[in-house]
């Protein structure tokens, strides 16, 4: 295949992708236009907010804006796997706080140690997780009803653990405190980072590259990737500049990116990430393929409620306390209403099939974002509940608008054939 043919093949799949088309025919990922938006919406909102406030883009703020995304990021990492398998997961909000109270107890109450408290907690978060997923897999009791569940009976074991009105107060120097409070504040640490994750995207898209032509598949033009390349190392040159101005590289940051970064590397490839998109693609054709849906369904949930546990033991790092007060705060869904926001609103469809660990970093930017920007402002919460109700509306829409125009323009196939495509891709 000549140069210029790959080119052109490359260009017209890039059209199928940003009018919502059906370019997996052609080899390429598809769904490159929801996160495209996303970015477009985040640089909006920052300039509205730096026009409002000029503190916004302060290196102070965007500081403080990185570390509070790591806590609802990691569960919205949990609930974008879910979804993918065409699923939900209501109960990440009261395992985030049965995590919190349990290390607390564990650690403060019962004398562990601080590594095994937190060992316990995030165990035990996988167990619930296993939990949810066996009723729903082997049992047939629907996600929605069992996690539904989960979020009441799991908030009930924390408000119980803790107490009508017991607030444990954690070690302000300990690991747990840390979690938000640490920080890199070296420029060799900080520019070190941003030089080997530009690197490494460079490395892996010539790799991919490489592979797609010796397959005779359409592949990137070298040119497009040195762009790439260049905008990425803008951005987190840029990124670890503005943060070294303030306090340095947050532990909680690098913790959140190393866990989005691995997801990502797990779904697109591994073999076991290839059975997750066959079953949100389809359940029979995946079953047909041979994939054991089962035992796939109940990893999904498991995978959830370790990173809902992790994402708990960040909140109660932030508040170097677990109290029934914020454990009543996550059963009633606010955590679990922003990693939901997030993972749409970053691009992962809530039909299943679709989206990536990304879609958790880039919705979490933008529902702390909003947060912190009308914060700044002094507006009510209230207002900030109606704005992010809207904005996630409007993602959900767009999905549900995107996915009904590509039915409309792609002739229907055999189920069959979709899972054994979904499986090779």
């Amino acid at each position: 295949m000549a140069v210029g043919q790959n080119i052109r093949g490359y260009a017209d799949a890039v059209r199928h992708r940003l009018r919502g088309g059906e370019a997996a025919r052609r080899g390429l990922r598809v769904g490159e236009r929801g996160p495209l938006l996303v970015i477009l919406g985040l640089v909006v909102i920052w300039l509205v907010f730096q026009g409002l406030n000029a503190n916004f883009l302060s290196p102070r703020n965007l500081s403080d804006l990185s570390v509070d995304i790591a806590a609802t990021g990691l569960v919205a990492v949990g609930i974008v796997f879910v979804l993918l398998i065409g699923e939900i997961d209501l109960s990440v909000g009261s395992v985030s706080g049965l995590a919190g109270a349990a290390f607390a107890v564990l650690n403060v109450y019962l004398g562990m140690p601080e590594w095994l408290a937190i060992v316990v907690a995030v165990v035990a978060g996988t167990a619930v997780g296993a939990v949810h997923g066996f009723f729903f897999a082997r049992v047939g009791v629907p996600a929605f009803v069992v996690t539904l569940a989960g979020l009441l009976a799991w908030n009930g074991l924390t408000l119980y653990l803790l107490g009508a009105s017991g607030t444990i107060n954690i070690d302000e120097g300990g690991l747990v405190a840390a979690l938000t409070s640490l920080y890199f504040s070296g420029g060799i640490i900080a520019y070190g980072l941003a030089a080997g994750g530009t690197a490494g995207y460079f490395l892996a898209a010539q790799r991919s590259r490489r592979r797609r032509r010796d397959a005779g598949m359409p592949y990137r033009p070298l040119a497009e990737i040195g762009v790439r390349t260049g905008v990425l190392a803008v951005l987190t040159f840029a990124t670890a500049h503005v943060l070294l101005r303030f306090q340095g590289v947050p532990l909680a940051l690098l913790i959140f990116l190393a866990v989005v970064v691995g997801s990502d590397l797990l779904l697109r490839r591994t073999r076991s990430g290839r059975k997750v998109f066959a079953v949100g693609g389809g359940v029979e054709a995946a079953r047909r393929a041979g994939v054991d849906v089962a035992r796939v369904r109940i990893a999904m949930f498991m995978v959830s409620g370790t990173l809902a546990a992790v994402g708990g033991l960040f909140v109660a790092s932030g508040l170097t306390s677990a109290s029934p007060t914020t454990a009543r705060a996550a059963g009633s869904g606010m955590l679990l209403i922003n990693a939901v926001a997030a993972a749409v609103i970053g691009g992962t469809s809530m039909f299943g099939g679709r989206g990536s660990a990304w879609s958790a970093l880039l919705g979490a930017l933008v529902i702390q974002s909003i947060a912190s920007g009308m914060a700044l402002l002094g507006i009510q919460d209230a207002v900030q509940f109606m704005v992010t109700g809207g904005v996630l509306l409007a993602a959900v829409a767009a999905d549900s608008l995107t996915r009904r125009a590509a039915r409309a323009r792609v002739p229907t196939r055999r189920s069959s054939r979709s899972g054994r495509d979904a499986m090779l891709h």
